[in-house]
Formats: C-alpha cells, structure tokens, sequence
C-alpha cells in the first residue's frame, strides 16, 4: 500500500513541491516508493513533546509511550523502522518479510478507492528477502517497540517452515513477531486458518521460539473474513498455546462497502475506512473468545473516534496505515491527543481503562454506524 499524504514534511525544502495532491495523483506504488525515498533521507519531522501519560501501555512485556503503531506493509524491507518511530508512532512493524527475495505480483498491484478513502492491493509480500532486511535492523537502533512480520513465500514446498525460518532469523534483533497468514494475495496461505493447520503452524512457530536466545512475544495476524465458526477455531487452536497475542485484522476481500465505486472490482485486500465496521466486529468477537489476550486493533482507523472506538472493542493496542493516505502524516499526532482526552473526559488515568467496555455492542452489530 501506500502513504501518500506527507503534509508535515513539506516544510521542508525537498518537498516543497510534493504536495499531498501531487502524490494523491500519482500512480500509488510510484508515490509510496517516494515517500519511503523521503523518510530514508531523513527528512521526517521528529516528535517535539512527550506523548501523554494516559497513553502508556504495557502490551506483552513491552513499555509503549503510546499504543498507536504503523501497520505492516509500509515498510516492508526495514528500510525506515527509526525515522517512523521518531515521528511518534509506539510501534513500528516491518515486513512481510519472506525467506527469499520476491518480486511480488504483477503491477499494477496497488489501487486507490478514493470516494471511500479506502485501498486496494494485492501487492504479493514483494520484498527483499530476510538477509536484507535482518542486515539492515541489526545496525538500527529503532526507539519504539519493533516488530516482525514474517510470512512465506509464494511457491515454497512447505509454509510453515518459511515461518519457523522467519523466527529463528529475526528473534534475536525484533521486540515482537508477527506471523501473518492472513492475506489473501498468497494462494492458499489463509489456509493456514483451518484448525490442524494452525495447531501445527503454532506449534512450530512456538517451538522455534523456545529455542531462541530471548523470549520474543509472537502475535498472530489473522483475517476479517473469518466467521464465527472459523473465529471459534482459531480461538481454540490459541488457546492451547503460549501464544502472546492476536492482530485483528488484515484486509478483507468483501466488496459490500466499495460496491460501484472506482477501482472496486480490481483483485486483492481491501483497507482503509471501509475495513473499519467489520475488523471491528471481528475485533470484538475474537476477544469474547480469547479471554484477557492481548490484541492489537487494525482495520479502517481514521479518526481518534474510530482509534477509540478499538480500544473499546477490545484491542489492547491500535495500528494505522491506509488512513494516512488520505489522513496526512498529522493524524498521527490527532490520534494520540484525541485519545488521551477521551480518557480524561471520562475521569480515568490510562487508555487500559477503556479496552473492551463495548466489546458486547460490537460483536453483536450494535455499534459502527455512526463511524462509517
């Protein structure tokens, strides 16, 4: 996907002339790659003020200055994990990062739904491959909580060995591991959602761990266009692991809410705002089913309404990404400070107090509307 709104940066006189509007005009890949450019440069603003203290979180072990992260598949080669954590976000995820180089699908790969301020893609984990990305971190000092998304590539003979691969390169240099089987542009890779699937995926993954120098935390990325059946199973497979946590969710391959609208028929996941309603019931549903896991809530945020709206759902901790195409990297910051006022108006200390105290409303449909 892409970030291309970058209205903090055009102060600067590199970009003076790459104005949100110029890049929202650009061909989508052609603006992201730009902008990666940018940041790579050091031409990303630096967090002037500490970020609040309500916004404090421990998530696994991990002392966040604030639960907000940047999704993966920004930066999917670790190219920019230290200027993105500078700019404020608590944590930063990096990847999806397969074993070996991969081009990725055909482009073009990335599109635009722009009356709906959502994305499209069916990028295809394009990246270069774990040595690049391993070299790159292990030199990095990243001032937030860094995370690894790991998953496979696209004609290996087995799966789940290209994620146990993915945890034994990168525990050692990752503050958490995502294991992603859950995007839909990897030909049977959610089939690793299927419960014999994921016992044996999670065993391994987990025993791999076990062996590692460090006791890296590994979430499990999974996908909205689970049903309950299927959310019952995954739930279940968890449950009977030591697995830290969850992150719900990835794209979506429903067309229901872009429906007629321009780019809606290309192939591949959908994000952004129209994800919002749905990865947020799911969010819900999944912690009904998973006790006190922690969860970390992706899908559609656009707002500090609909970032709150999360936490209430039950997510122990939020990402972003495809709104800031749209959003501007300034939503960041929006976020953060609408956040930690609605946990002052409601005379509480931390963000902790607000997760799930609506998580009922959510998993039954009774709430959403209103963010659309």
């Amino acid at each position: 996907m892409i970030l291309s709104a970058l209205s903090p940066l055009l102060r600067m006189p590199m970009l003076a002339n790459l104005s949100r509007d110029a890049l929202l005009k650009m061909e989508p890949e052609t603006a992201h790659t730009a902008t990666i450019t940018a940041l790579r440069l050091g031409l990303a603003p630096e967090q002037l003020d500490p970020d609040p203290p309500e916004l404090r979180t421990q998530l696994c072990g991990l002392d966040l200055s604030n639960p907000v992260g940047m999704a993966a598949g920004f930066d999917k080669n670790a190219e920019v994990p230290r200027p993105l954590a500078l700019m404020g976000f608590g944590m930063v995820e990096v990847g999806t990062v397969t074993p070996r180089p991969q081009g990725g699908n055909p482009k073009p790969r990335l599109f635009r739904v722009g009356q709906a301020d959502g994305v499209i893609n069916r990028m295809g984990f394009n990246n270069e491959g774990h040595e690049a990305a391993f070299a790159r971190l292990k030199r990095t000092r990243v001032p937030a909580a860094l995370g690894v998304n790991i998953g496979a590539n696209k004609d290996s003979a087995d799966f789940v060995a290209d994620y146990v691969a993915g945890v034994k390169r990168f525990a050692d240099v990752a503050d958490y591991l995502t294991v992603n089987i859950s995007s839909p542009n990897t030909p049977g890779l959610r089939n690793l959602q299927a419960d014999e699937a994921l016992r044996r995926l999670l065993g391994e993954v987990l025993s791999a761990r076990a062996k590692a120098r460090v006791r890296v935390p590994v979430f499990l990325k999974i996908a909205p266009d689970l049903d309950e059946k299927g959310l019952d199973s995954v739930a279940a497979a968890v449950l009977a692991t030591d697995l830290d946590g969850l992150i719900v969710s990835n794209t979506t391959i429903a067309r229901d809410t872009v429906q007629d609208l321009e780019n809606a028929e290309e192939a591949g996941g959908l994000s952004g705002k129209p994800l919002f309603a749905l990865s947020t019931r799911r969010l819900a549903q999944t912690r009904q089913r998973v006790g006190d896991l922690p969860i970390i809530g992706v899908g559609g945020i656009h707002s500090p309404q609909t970032a709150l709206a999360k936490f209430e759902a039950g997510a122990n901790a939020v990402q972003l990404y495809s709104a800031l195409v749209f959003g501007g990297l300034d939503l960041l910051e929006r976020l953060k400070r609408g956040v930690a006022a609605a946990v002052r108006a409601e005379g509480k200390t931390s963000i902790a107090d607000l997760v799930g105290r609506r998580t009922a409303d959510w998993a039954a449909g009774r709430a959403g509307n209103s963010f659309c």
